[in-house]
């Protein structure tokens, strides 16, 4: 009898709140901010289309964030637990995150 390699089934991840693409981005925001949205990257050259996707995408997993009441007040307290960058980085280098 020969051993036969085992693949572990990878965990099922959970789809992310807001997809990372325009209509995503769009459905999640609200009233004007959406506008904003829609302003910004309506005016933006080309070359700088993907990094206001990426700058409004950001917003709107803030905006849709359900611990976002309980960051807010932990902000305005001064008990929001903080990190540096270099804590950041390898935490985003250990699960093989990009870092753009």
């Amino acid at each position: 009898m020969t051993a036969q390699p085992f693949e572990p089934t990878p965990a099922p991840q959970e789809p992310e709140r807001v997809p990372r693409t325009f209509d995503g981005i769009a459905n999640a925001l609200q009233g004007a901010q959406r506008m904003r949205f829609f302003r910004e990257f309506g005016e933006a050259p080309l070359e700088q289309a993907e990094a206001v996707l990426r700058r409004w995408w950001c917003e709107a997993m803030l905006d849709t964030d359900p611990d976002a009441d309980k960051v807010r007040e932990a902000a305005m307290n001064g008990t929001l637990r903080t990190v540096s960058v270099a804590e950041v980085v390898a935490y985003r280098q250990a699960r093989g995150l990009p870092l753009e």
